[in-house]
């Protein structure tokens, strides 16, 4: 169970660290202008948000886990993932868009969150 965690997370941590440095580095118009047509409902302070959550859910996948030092945040942070990522699948369904990658992603944190718990506390 360890090694599916593992993989499963470092998969997970990889996808939303460069999304949510992409959404940290780049501004609105330039990430609206690259296929991310749904910045444009959302303030920058909110895309950045969003980015910045991204970011601290990639690092809480791993970090703790790595290091031993409270490895329960590394299920509560794929828990925090999977809430923005269907956040973002509904989103992407009132905009009309495609919510395939965002539900993916949902439900690849969820089977995280599973295997976080049952890792850490079994």
């Amino acid at each position: 169970m360890l090694i599916a965690l593992w993989i499963v997370n470092a998969l997970l941590a990889f996808a939303f660290l460069g999304a949510g440095l992409m959404k940290l580095a780049r501004p609105k118009p330039a990430l609206a202008a690259s296929g991310m047509a749904w910045t444009e409902d959302f303030g920058s302070p909110s895309v950045k948000l969003i980015g910045a959550l991204e970011v601290i859910g990639a690092v809480g996948l791993i970090v703790p886990l790595l290091t031993g030092i409270a490895p329960i945040l590394t299920p509560i942070a794929a828990v925090g993932l999977a809430i923005v990522m269907i956040a973002a699948a509904v989103v992407h369904v009132r905009r009309r868009e495609a919510a395939t990658p965002a539900i993916v992603l949902a439900v690849v944190s969820i089977v995280s969150a599973v295997l976080g718990f049952v890792v850490v506390l079994g």
